[in-house]
């Protein structure tokens, strides 16, 4: 197998490309947008069609090449099915196998870093090779404080996915922030002072419950964008009415001027991560029905978890003639980061 790491400074992440060189055929995993052309020029160096753009998961620190790779390539991009990146043309579950040349990568869902958490394991050769994304990380792991992050959930996802590999399969993380390359299952078993052999479930939740880390500074950017495949505008496409504009998400309070439409779904509406005060769920993949009947002067701020639903709501609303139409930048993730500030 051929087998490239490469690395971004910025942001300490890894993305790795590997290939069958007898027959041509790549898989990129976790691109990062300002790396495109370095990864371009490294696949038409080397004599390589690019399959698959896949992604470990969606990532709050720096923004995906993804769609930018598969546009200028014709690869096929993949995420987890559970990560709602509405642009992979790939909605990967557990179990499955995307095939490279002679090589194959089995697709473990690992979550609890994020919900949408894939590792990908493959056999080189004789030697396992698993790319872990953040949810082992070496000598450590993803946080797990948004995204539907949970330590229960990512002390079973590694100990369930990961440490039943063999022991000296080979581990390739997401980040490393100490110059480290890889990693192996017996090292961090032994070695990982948040994931070793003798650490039990509570322990790693009551450790992870008390990082108190600072909120991930590119949160607001790349989030809305990774959900897009790494498209960073964050208003509708260009065939949307000039109607729709954006509230800002820094703002601790929205006023009263609005009807507030939450367009996620009714479960995640329900569910902990609070919406705006007064706000009314109308699920995303319902909202025609919902709005039917609505004045089309009303003045509606649509918001979403991540800003992509609500930016899409308004183009469909557009279409029904809605004049008065916002989405919120960046989504309740900002909002609710921009009230933490501010208390």
């Amino acid at each position: 197998m051929l087998f490239k790491q490469l690395f971004d400074r910025n942001t300490s992440t890894y993305t790795y490309l590997l290939a069958d060189p007898e027959r041509a055929e790549a898989v990129i995993i976790d691109p990062v947008l300002e790396h495109v052309d370095r990864d371009l020029k490294l696949i038409a160096e080397l004599n390589l069609e690019l399959r698959y753009v896949l992604e470990t998961h969606v990532h709050a620190d720096h923004v995906t090449g993804s769609a930018q790779l598969c546009a200028q390539t014709g690869a096929t991009s993949g995420a987890s099915a559970a990560a709602n990146v509405q642009s992979a043309k790939l909605q990967l579950t557990h179990g499955e196998r995307l095939s490279f040349g002679r090589y194959v990568l089995e697709v473990r869902r690992t979550p609890g870093h994020t919900d949408g958490c894939l590792t990908f394991v493959t056999d080189a050769d004789g030697q396992t090779l698993a790319f872990t994304g953040d949810a082992l990380l070496i000598r450590g792991c993803g946080r797990t404080d948004f995204q539907q992050g949970d330590p229960a959930t990512l002390y079973q996802s590694v100990h369930d996915q990961i440490y039943t590999l063999p022991s000296e399969t080979l581990i390739y993380p997401g980040h490393d922030y100490n110059g480290h390359s890889s990693t192996t299952i017996a090292e961090e078993q032994r070695s990982n002072p948040r994931l070793n052999s003798g650490v039990t479930r509570a322990q790693f939740v009551e450790i992870m419950n008390n990082l108190n880390l600072p909120y991930p500074k590119r949160i607001d950017e790349a989030l809305p964008a990774n959900l897009m495949g790494g498209i960073t505008r964050s208003k509708p496409q260009s065939d949307v009415s000039d109607v729709i504009d954006e509230v800002s998400a820094g703002l601790t309070e929205i006023g009263s001027e609005f009807k507030i439409v939450d367009v996620r779904t009714s479960e995640e509406f329900a569910g902990e991560l609070a919406s705006i005060p007064g706000a009314i769920s109308v699920p995303w993949n319902e909202l025609e029905r919902h709005v039917e009947s609505w004045s089309r002067d009303l003045p509606l701020l649509l918001v979403c978890e991540f800003g992509q639903r609500s930016s899409q709501g308004c183009s469909r609303l557009s279409t029904m003639g809605f004049t008065h139409i916002k989405t919120l930048n960046s989504g309740l993730v900002a909002w609710r980061a921009g009230r933490e500030v501010n208390r």
